[in-house]
């Protein structure tokens, strides 16, 4: 419906352009008329180019097209001009897009990204066959079943990917320290993201990892805060640890709802269109679940869009302190648009998210309170680290100086992660500086005899 009404809004002005051009107004607005009729012009001339193309490959192209498939194809080569997260879903994509949010599909467990042709693994989803088989961040798949990807579209390599529970796949992988591609075989399974998982910290902290944005997450968060506060006393509880390290992002009103449980009141993000009346704001509602405890936010470079919502709503609030690495900074805004039965749907960007403050997130990311850096093993050093947002190809640009590279890698044994114990250190730190405050304070106001 929405590609049809902007195209009918273009054929009115067009045909009001002659009214236009006759009203009484000064030769500069005609000349402002004047330009917009020939970029017009240009552009149904284009749109002509195109059906002559089409016609030309229908009739004399060495073997019969698929025109469905001409069409498919064209609308994909448009949307991949405009920048890395635009991207048109045919039923098919649309329907399994619908199932990866609600958080159960059939497949190996990784999010992916597309970057020079070839399927980049963002991260793989803890336990699952991808992260079984030694699937890692950074890697970049190449061929499926012995077909190269070169040449597919995101969707279609995705699509390739998932399959029936039991099935098996093979896929060929480029890791930059490895010598030759790697060969992966690896059977699909019944994925159920788990994106929010937890556990009590020396019985005084909340650790809770949020590991993705779907329609799970704000239940998931609401019964691990409970749970929490059920094994811990509220007069013993130092604080909560929230892991947001590693995590693509997801749902905008999932990162809502999760700020929203986090702080007591105000503005979570904001969200700037092309026109300034298009300006969005979502505020916290609900109240804070955790009362008050003390917060430390992990972030790194795999953090992106949702998590870096929460990571900048908590920070700007001063309501957590972050550590760890610049996140990822991809502060776009995808507007999903159902183009009608059987037609799939357009994830196309409309506009980019902004921080309370005002703190643009896109090609920049959010910058801790305290660095950490992680000693990173010899085999993943020449892996520990995620370009960023700013070196994607087609990029928005930045409201600012553009930031990438940041340090992705987290220790698979809590005692290792410096970033992890830097955040238990700082809760029991500020809770015991709060405790000899207090005490100050009351001694302070204590009567003293003479």
């Amino acid at each position: 419906m929405r590609k049809n009404v902007g195209f009918f809004l273009g054929t009115v002005a067009g045909a009001c352009l002659t009214l236009l051009v006759t009203s009484p107004q000064g030769g500069a607005h005609l000349l402002g008329i004047a330009k917009a009729a020939a970029r017009s012009d240009n552009t149904y001339s284009q749109l002509n180019l195109f059906g002559e193309v089409f016609e030309r490959i229908r009739t004399d192209y060495v073997e019969k097209p698929d025109d469905g498939k001409l069409v498919e194809g064209a609308i994909n080569g448009m949307i991949s001009s405009l920048d890395p997260h635009s991207r048109y879903m045919n039923e098919k994509g649309w329907a399994e897009m619908q199932e990866t949010t609600h958080g159960e599909f059939g497949g190996l467990g990784i999010e992916v990204t597309m970057e020079d042709g070839f399927v980049k693994v963002v991260a793989p989803i803890d336990d699952t066959p991808a992260s079984r088989a030694g699937i890692m961040s950074g890697d970049v798949i190449t061929a499926i079943d012995d077909e190269t990807i070169q040449g597919m579209t995101l969707d279609q390599a995705v699509n390739k990917m998932k399959g029936a529970p039991n099935s098996s796949i093979r896929l060929k992988i480029i890791r930059k320290d490895a010598d030759k591609p790697i060969e992966v075989a690896i059977t699909r399974e019944v994925i159920r993201v788990r994106p929010v998982k937890y556990h009590t910290e020396g019985g005084d902290i909340g650790y809770i990892r949020i590991t993705s944005f779907n329609e799970q997450t704000a239940d998931g968060l609401r019964k691990a805060i409970t749970d929490i506060q059920k094994e811990i006393p509220q007069d013993k509880l130092d604080g909560y640890v929230i892991d947001l390290r590693n995590n693509p992002g997801g749902l905008l009103d999932q990162a809502v709802s999760v700020s929203s449980m986090l702080m007591q009141r105000g503005e979570v993000v904001s969200t700037r269109g092309r026109n300034p009346g298009e300006t969005q704001r979502f505020t916290a509602h609900g109240g804070d679940l955790t009362k008050g405890k003390p917060l430390v936010v992990l972030i790194n470079g795999g953090s992106a869009s949702a998590s870096e919502i929460v990571a900048g709503a908590l920070h700007d609030h001063k309501r957590a302190t972050l550590i760890g690495t610049r996140s990822f900074g991809k502060g776009s805004v995808q507007t999903i648009i159902p183009l009608g039965a059987g037609n799939g749907a357009l994830a196309l960007t409309t506009a980019r998210y902004f921080t309370p403050s005002g703190h643009s997130i896109q090609a920049q990311g959010i910058t801790p309170d305290i660095e950490v850096l992680q000693d990173v093993p010899d085999e993943f050093k020449t892996r520990s680290e995620i370009k960023g947002e700013a070196s994607m190809r087609g990029h928005l640009a930045a409201e600012g100086t553009e930031q990438s590279g940041s340090q992705s890698y987290v220790p698979p044994d809590e005692k290792n992660d410096k970033a992890l114990n830097a955040a238990l250190k700082q809760l029991r730190v500020t809770v015991n500086a709060d405790a000899k405050n207090a005490e100050t304070k009351t001694a302070q106001k204590r009567a003293v005899p003479n």
